[in-house]
Formats: structure tokens, C-alpha cells, sequence
């Protein structure tokens, strides 16, 4: 199958100032691939790169298999943007069926899939109210209905629930398991890790414009666990040993912490210790959250 969204290398220059380094990933048709980094790491830049809204300074990148720009390719593209400037005076229905008319949808295909996608969000009560009305978490789901009404292959969705309350988010978590089910792609960017978790099937970090990681999401959180020690006898010779089962050391009088591959190692970490004749309270793993685990790859120069 043709793969979704293919990067080399691309890069993107303001004068001076390098955005993007070198975006270089694959996104695989019908996955939920999360895009996550810190405030200034490029991932606004390199969607628009990707959408064709800003022209790449170098490098390659191809869109369900057609060059950046294609004017097919972006018919079967839907797009939310972060920062969605919606015609206010429009309503909710004008809306729908002007995007659907820039789409080239017939008039018997569009008023259907209308009528669908505010059943979809739950605004089918509002279809003749005016966007200027809407509360943002409204604003926020007519625009996803927006980036659905074509039918896409590949859905582009920055930050989607950034303005919904708890409900809201569980709406948006479920179009996004259907689109996944009938073998959409999804790029999705957003600040809320806790959604990603629950919703992508691999991440990508960024961060300084260059992916410096990707991962199975499932294999990521499953993996990676925190172990916790309190022990008498903790010195630093000790903790330049535990060094060989786990990294992210940090150690006080009389507690450290760890970080391991799996659980696998702990029988070994307490064998060592008492071997270092430390005397060994208590060994607690705790597996790591996405949150987490950003804050390892990424570190703590900047929030998301």
C-alpha cells in the first residue's frame, strides 16, 4: 500500500531562522500517528509544509503517494487547524455546504453528508444558528465536521480537542477510533498526552525541527518503567552499579529512582544491592505515562 506521508530531510529557513532541520518520517496508511514536541520544535511549520501552505526550503516529502501540492492528493485531505478563523456570520449548515462546494461535492452528496457529520458532532440542534454564536468547544467540533465532510484518506487534526470539555474529548476520541476502523490516516498533533495515549498507534518526537524519535505507542508506555528504592547504605558507587540495568539515575539519602527497560531487571537490582550489603526497604516499579516519557525524550526546555 501507498505509504500515507513520506519526509526526507525537509527543512524550512525564515531568513535567518531554521524551523524545520530535517523532517524525515513515514506515516503508515490507516494508523493514528501522534506528533508531539515542545513550543517551537517546528511541528506547526512542518504540517503546513505537508499541507502545501508553505513551501519547503529543502527536501522531499510525498502525500498518499503524490508530491507536496498535488492538487488530487489534497482533495482527499481534511484539515483542523489549531487556530481556526471560521466565517462567524455564516451558520453551521451555510458552512458545511460552502467548504462542500470548494470540494466540488454535488448538491444531493453534500446535503447528505451535512446532515451526517452534525448528527456525527452533535450539532444537528445548531445547523441554522450562526458560527458567531458557538462556544469555542462548539467552534471546535464544527470545524472537525469541516476536515470530515470530503470523506479523507488523511486527516491532518491540531490539537482537536484543545477547546472541549470532557465530553467533548471522548466524542472526538471516538471519530477518531471509526475513522481508524474504516482505514483513515490520521496526523494528529495536541498538547493533551493523555489523548494521544489513548488514541495513537505511533508518536513521533520532535524537537529543534528534527524527529529525534518514533515509536510504537503501545510498546513505548508498556516498556519503560520507574523503579523506586529506599534502602540504608545508598552511596554513590552503588548507583554507578545500578547504572548497567537502567538510566535517568537520581538519587537522595536514602531513596533513588531508576529508570528499566521492563520489570525484568528487578530481581537482579535487589540481588545487586544486597550483594553492595544495602540494606533493601522496599523495590517499587511503576510504569511510566506518556507524560512521562515526553519529559525523558525530550526534556524540560520547554512545554509543549
Amino acid at each position: 500500500m501507498t505509504i500515507a506521508i513520506e519526509t526526507k530531510d525537509l527543512r524550512k529557513e525564515f531568513d535567518e531562522n531554521v524551523a524545520v532541520r530535517g523532517l524525515t518520517l513515514q506515516v503508515q496508511p490507516g494508523e493514528v500517528f501522534g506528533f508531539l514536541g515542545p513550543n517551537g520544535a517546528g511541528k506547526t511549520t512542518s504540517i503546513k509544509m505537508l499541507l502545501g501552505l508553505v513551501a519547503p526550503t529543502s527536501g522531499h516529502a510525498s502525500l498518499l503517494g503524490a508530491t507536496l501540492g498535488d492538487r488530487t492528493a489534497r482533495a482527499k485531505m481534511g484539515f483542523l487547524p489549531e487556530h481556526f478563523r471560521f466565517h462567524d456570520w455564516l451558520t453551521a449548515n451555510e458552512f458545511l455546504n460552502l467548504h462542500g462546494q470548494l470540494y466540488g461535492m454535488t448538491a444531493s452528496r453534500l446535503r447528505a453528508r451535512a446532515n451526517e457529520l452534525l448528527d456525527l458532532v452533535n450539532l444537528t440542534p445548531f445547523r441554522d444558528k450562526q458560527l458567531r454564536t458557538f462556544s469555542k468547544g462548539m467552534l471546535q467540533r464544527i470545524g472537525l465536521a469541516q476536515a470530515l465532510l470530503n470523506d479523507p484518506a488523511l486527516v491532518f487534526l491540531d490539537e482537536p480537542t484543545s477547546g472541549l470539555d470532557p465530553v467533548g474529548r471522548r466524542l472526538v476520541r471516538d471519530i477518531i477510533r471509526d475513522l481508524r476502523a474504516r482505514g483513515t490516516t490520521i496526523f494528529l498533533n495536541s498538547h493533551l498526552l493523555s489523548e494521544v495515549e489513548i488514541t495513537c498507534d505511533r508518536v513521533a518526537f520532535i524537537k529543534h525541527g528534527e524527529v529525534i524519535r518514533v515509536s510504537e505507542l503501545k510498546a513505548l508506555v508498556a516498556g519503560a518503567t520507574s523503579v523506586t528504592v529506599r534502602a540504608n547504605g545508598l552511596n554513590e558507587q552503588v548507583a554507578q552499579g545500578l547504572t548497567q540495568w537502567g538510566k535517568d539515575l537520581r538519587m537522595d539519602t536514602n531513596q533513588l529512582t531508576l529508570t528499566v527497560a521492563d520489570e525484568s531487571a528487578l530481581p537482579e537490582i535487589n540481588r545487586y544491592l544486597v550483594a553492595q550489603k544495602v540494606d533493601v526497604f522496599a523495590i517499587t516499579p511503576q510504569h511510566l505515562s506518556l507524560e512521562d516519557l515526553f519529559i525523558q525524550i525530550v526534556g524540560t526546555d520547554g512545554g509543549l
